[in-house]
């Protein structure tokens, strides 16, 4: 698949991830999904060039969480477009979110997952290369 269309996913959940994925891809995205930090970070440092955009939970249970996981792949693409998604971490994005990322409070309709992500989408192609 096209580069520009594939998500890395970080969720911890099954039944949230399997959702969001179902989503993404009725709308065009195919989605690599990480259940934990770990294996969120060894698909970014392996298949980075292929990512147009992270999706990631903050909570991952153990070890590293979604914003280390953002903060990596911001150090491998410092354009990546990144995408928070929480149920009780939201108040903590303006202070260790990455810069030009966008949070969503969960629960959200699937349409302002799309909605945000596009917005995050639009503005990378927009930076000057």
């Amino acid at each position: 698949m096209n580069q520009r269309n594939r998500l890395l996913l970080a969720e911890d959940e099954p039944l949230v991830a399997m959702i969001l994925q179902d989503t993404l891809e009725e709308v065009g995205f195919s989605v690599h999904h990480a259940l934990a930090a770990a294996e969120a970070i060894a698909a970014l440092d392996s298949d980075h060039a292929e990512l147009s955009g992270l999706i990631t939970d903050i909570r991952l249970g153990g070890g590293a969480d979604g914003w280390a996981v953002a903060r990596h792949a911001r150090a491998r693409m410092p354009t990546l477009p990144i995408l928070y998604i929480s149920g009780d971490n939201a108040h903590d994005h303006k202070l260790k979110g990455v810069p030009d990322s966008i949070m969503l409070q969960k629960p959200f309709a699937s349409s302002q997952l799309i909605a945000a992500l596009s917005t995050l989408l639009n503005q990378r192609q927009q930076q000057p290369a």
